[in-house]
C-alpha cells in the first residue's frame, strides 16, 4: 500500500515562504508521478505542481515562478518549496503518487497566508 505523509503545513504572512514534504517509500518515488494538489473551501483541487523520477516537472499556473518541487531520495520525500506566499494560497495541500492505473491521496497539510 502507497503511504503519503505531509507535513510543513503552517501560518505565514504574505510574501513569506514554507516547505512541504511528503514522505513516501523510495519504491514509490522510482515508479510514480508524484504531485503536489490543493484544495480551499467551495473550490475544486487544483494542480500545483508534477514530478517524476527522471525529474521532469510541470507547474499549475498559479504556481509557476513561486513554487519549486523536488525528489529527495535520501528522505524519501518529494518536497515543496513556496515562496512569495499569497493569502489566495491559502488551502489544504495534498501529496499525489500516480502510476495511470492507481491514484494515491494523502490527508493534506494546511496552509495558512494571512496577515
Amino acid at each position: 500500500q502507497v503511504q503519503l505523509v505531509e507535513s510543513g503545513g503552517g501560518l505565514v504572512q504574505p510574501g513569506g515562504s514554507l516547505r512541504l514534504s511528503c514522505t513516501t517509500s523510495l519504491d514509490v518515488l522510482n515508479i510514480y508521478v508524484m504531485g503536489w494538489y490543493r484544495q480551499a473551501p467551495g473550490r475544486q483541487r487544483e494542480l500545483v505542481a508534477t514530478i517524476k523520477s527522471g525529474g521532469s516537472t510541470k507547474y499549475g499556473d498559479s504556481a509557476k515562478g513561486r513554487f519549486a518541487i523536488s525528489i529527495n531520495k535520501s528522505n524519501k520525500a518529494v518536497l515543496l518549496q513556496m515562496d512569495n506566499l499569497k493569502p489566495e494560497d491559502t488551502a489544504i495541500y495534498i501529496c499525489n503518487a500516480d502510476r495511470g492505473c492507481q491514484r494515491n491521496w494523502g490527508r493534506g497539510t494546511q496552509v495558512t497566508v494571512s496577515s
